[in-house]
């Protein structure tokens, strides 16, 4: 499975982006798709992630009610959306995949940077 993230930018604080993750293989509808974010001198810090049928989600406290993650196994393809954006969201954003959300991600993409204006 290879994962390419797009979508990151620029914005100001309280705007939205979509992050968008496009993953090859036939097997992308078997994987649980996950999204990570590390800044600077950070820690990596675990967003959001969803089973592999999308019934399921799960997400980190800092981006809850603010982020929604998504996918469209049609299209191969994984979405967080994030809305109300702060600076503290600032960082680059990683697209990975498991083989259930809970289990330990194998793939990953190569990042995408976002960064939050005040």
């Amino acid at each position: 499975v290879q994962l390419v993230e797009s979508g990151g930018g620029l914005v100001q604080a309280g705007g939205s982006l979509r992050l968008s993750c496009a993953a090859s293989g036939r097997t992308f509808a078997t994987y649980a798709k996950g999204w990570f974010r590390q800044a600077p001198g950070k820690e990596r810090e675990f967003v959001a992630a969803i089973s592999p049928s999308g019934g399921v989600t799960s997400y980190g406290d800092s981006v809850k009610g603010r982020f929604t993650i998504s996918r469209d196994n049609d299209k191969n393809t994984v979405y967080l959306q994030m809305n109300s954006l702060e600076p503290e969201d600032t960082a680059v954003y990683y697209c990975a995949a498991a083989v259930t959300m809970t289990s330990g991600y194998k793939y990953w993409g190569q990042g995408t940077q976002v960064t939050i204006s005040s």
